[in-house]
């Protein structure tokens, strides 16, 4: 691909991520201004309507009823829009992440110079956008709507940069670097107040420990931490030393014990 290319496929995705940004602040504005319109209309029909229609037979349940799939179809409508919301954010989460994660990032050579401890451009890129783009989902939605939003997008924020990693090959400087990135990852999550979210990312941080401790200490990291050994054998095997420590063969030993 010639840089001339390179450079327009770059800018249309750019503008892609813009228009996508856009949509998802506008759909967020919607959906408050319609939360907003279904409190009134609910409030004015609980206090005139609904008592206008008592007397008449079988008018006030009718009208109860028509009440209830007008909202569902309204609720309905803005869970479509709101996973299709999740979706936009995750494909320029994922487009980022392709576009600024370096091999090095998480390899860095051995040429004695000290590590770098900052989270990578990559992690710093994703956290900016996020933070960004949410502020209008933090506006917008309130009560269990916020909750189910922010602890979804979590749970799939995850689970990307979980497969995300399982592209690189790690050293323990580089082991170091992802600890940091997974800081600053689920210091930012943590504004979504959700406990199962902040869990995972917790235990994606000893995770990363398998690619700092020597071979021989593997087998004591995940003692108090069972459920993320299957997620960590695949780590495991991102080890730069992997085959040079002949680890493929201590893991069966190491995992089913």
């Amino acid at each position: 691909m010639s840089r001339r290319v390179a450079a327009a496929a770059a800018s249309a995705a750019e503008a892609a991520a813009a228009a996508g940004e856009s949509s998802f602040r506008s759909f967020m504005v919607a959906v408050q201004r319609c939360g907003s319109s279904v409190a009134i209309v609910q409030q004015f029909f609980a206090n005139s309507i609904s008592r206008l229609l008592l007397p008449v037979d079988g008018a006030h349940a009718a009208s109860c009823e028509e009440m209830a799939t007008a909202m569902s179809s309204a609720e309905a409508a803005a869970y479509k829009g709101l996973q299709q919301c999740i979706e936009t954010v995750m494909a320029e989460v994922e487009r980022l992440l392709l576009a600024e994660q370096k091999a090095t990032d998480y390899r860095s050579p051995d040429d004695g110079m000290a590590p770098d401890h900052r989270p990578t451009n990559a992690c710093t890129r994703v956290v900016a956008y996020l933070s960004r783009v949410l502020e209008a989902a933090f506006t917008a939605l309130e009560g269990l709507n916020k909750q189910a939003f922010l602890s979804e997008l979590g749970n799939r924020l995850h689970k990307g940069l979980l497969n995300h990693w399982q592209k690189f090959t790690f050293n323990p400087s580089g082991g170091l670097r992802l600890k940091r990135d997974i800081t600053e990852y689920g210091e930012f999550v943590r504004s979504f107040n959700a406990p199962s979210v902040d869990e995972n990312f917790e235990l994606l941080g000893i995770m990363a420990n398998v690619f700092i401790v020597a071979p021989e200490s593997l087998s004591t990291l995940f003692e108090g931490t069972p459920s993320i050994r299957k997620d960590a054998q695949r780590f495991i095997q991102l080890r730069e030393d992997y085959k040079s420590a002949k680890l493929a063969s201590k893991l069966s030993s190491l995992f089913t014990s």
